[in-house]
């Protein structure tokens, strides 16, 4: 699959089983801070079961354009030699994140105190995205950061000699969290983040893993500026949000168990584990413990469930802000009334999510509404064929993959190129579990 080619679809077959032990490829989010954080380390950083995703590859491509020397020795095998703290140099061009939002906005952080200026641009998916609520913080440190109309391309002129700052998330962001705490590493004196709901964390577990002292108090985290990166080995496990496609899946069609092997379980991520077993699904968890990374791992096992809709708990939206398109299918087919509110976030994301999935739900027949900030779904009939538009948008596309399952008619997916900057292989791994999926 060509990232490249706008044409390819999905056509999805009727009905299906899912079944036996699979394996999704390595977390995207961990991937992306494991090369910046090597990079930033003083010695040679080793990462296994790298994501090789385009995303992950625009953050590996950015990289090496700063000056930062990157053995890709196998598909999921990378060696980074770390320049250190002030280590990297400015690129000769714009700096490409391809559909990478993590990318751009963790790069916004992580050059700002640079000596020298950068631009960051992107897909024209990525080019629409807002900007702004990671410049204004930085900006608030001193940082010297111009976007236009508050999006891409980003404009970064480097400014040495940050200043620590306190702030308080007005909106529960990893990505905004993220971009402050690399920014504090280059600040003086103390830099302390507050989020209103807990957000990822994987960027602070991964500064403590390179010998980062952080402090945690109740929902605030700080980091003084100044200190020095070791370099370490890091273990990415299987992607919970890649991973989260097969779980409703088995919850639709495993009636003999599917297995997904070796994935995160962060609880920063897994809301939607909650929400599943709120809907009364048969989802099993093996704990292998944590990775040497502090990341907690399990086996996943899923049988299929008879589903029940629910009101999603607020608090839970944050941590599965990447899984409600999915979780909209399952919701499609629970008995009775879903409603998600809170969730404003997914306007913004590669697509208008919400609005995607709605779009694609009624032309399924299911009944649902779209709000300003979630979706009501009447669920229970399950989905009729037709023609979805995907937007471009990965999820959108991989989500009504799994629709099919419980279709009356073929399903086709327009617009699936882009599925490749998250979870390549997909395709494969769909037909090895059971869907009845192939590339038009």
């Amino acid at each position: 699959m060509m990232a490249s080619d706008k044409r390819m679809h999905y056509r999805v077959g009727p009905g299906g089983e899912v079944s036996g032990e699979i394996t999704v490829p390595g977390d995207k989010s961990i991937s992306h801070r494991a090369l910046m954080l090597g990079a930033l380390a003083e010695g040679d950083t080793e990462i296994s079961g790298f994501l090789a995703g385009e995303d992950c590859l625009s953050t590996l491509r950015a990289l090496s354009a700063l000056g930062v020397r990157i053995e890709h020795l196998q598909p999921q095998h990378v060696l980074v030699h770390g320049v250190g703290a002030q280590g990297l140099s400015g690129a000769a061009s714009p700096l490409d994140m391809g559909n990478a939002g993590t990318a751009m906005r963790l790069f916004m952080g992580l050059l700002a105190p640079q000596r020298f200026d950068s631009v960051l641009i992107g897909d024209e998916s990525l080019m629409r995205r807002p900007m702004e609520r990671v410049a204004e913080p930085l900006r608030a440190m001193g940082a010297r950061i111009e976007t236009r109309d508050g999006r891409p391309p980003v404009h970064i002129h480097g400014t040495p000699g940050l200043k620590a700052i306190e702030y308080r998330l007005p909106v529960a962001s990893a990505q905004v969290k993220s971009a402050v705490l690399l920014a504090g590493l280059r600040a003086s004196g103390r830099t302390r983040v507050t989020e209103p709901a807990p957000a990822r964390d994987h960027t602070e577990r991964m500064l403590e893993a390179f010998g980062v002292t952080l402090v945690r108090e109740g929902p605030s985290v700080s980091i003084e500026g100044g200190q020095r990166l070791s370099a370490t080995a890091v273990r990415v496990p299987a992607d919970f949000s890649s991973a989260a496609f097969f779980m409703v899946a088995g919850c639709l069609a495993a009636e003999r168990g599917l297995l997904l092997r070796n994935v995160g379980i962060n609880p920063t991520r897994t809301g939607l584990l909650r929400l599943l077993g709120q809907m009364g699904a048969d989802i099993r968890l093996h704990p292998h413990g944590a990775s040497q990374r502090g990341e907690p791992i399990a086996d996943i096992e899923v049988h299929q469930s008879r589903l029940r809709g629910i009101e999603v708990p607020e608090e839970l939206v944050p941590l599965s802000i990447d899984e409600f398109p999915v979780f909209f299918i399952a919701a499609a087919l629970a008995e009775g009334e879903t409603l998600v509110r809170g969730a404003q976030e997914l306007r913004v994301k590669e697509s208008d999510r919400l609005a995607a999935m709605a779009q694609g739900l009624t032309r399924l027949g299911v009944e649902n509404r779209l709000l300003e900030d979630g979706l009501w779904i009447r669920g229970g009939r399950g989905f009729s064929g037709g023609i979805i538009e995907s937007q471009g948008d990965h999820r959108i596309a991989m989500a009504f993959s799994v629709a099919g399952l419980a279709a009356r008619g073929s399903i086709e997916i327009r617009d699936v190129a882009n599925v490749t900057t998250s979870f390549p292989g997909f395709l494969e791994l769909s037909r090895a579990a059971g869907l009845r999926i192939e590339a038009a």
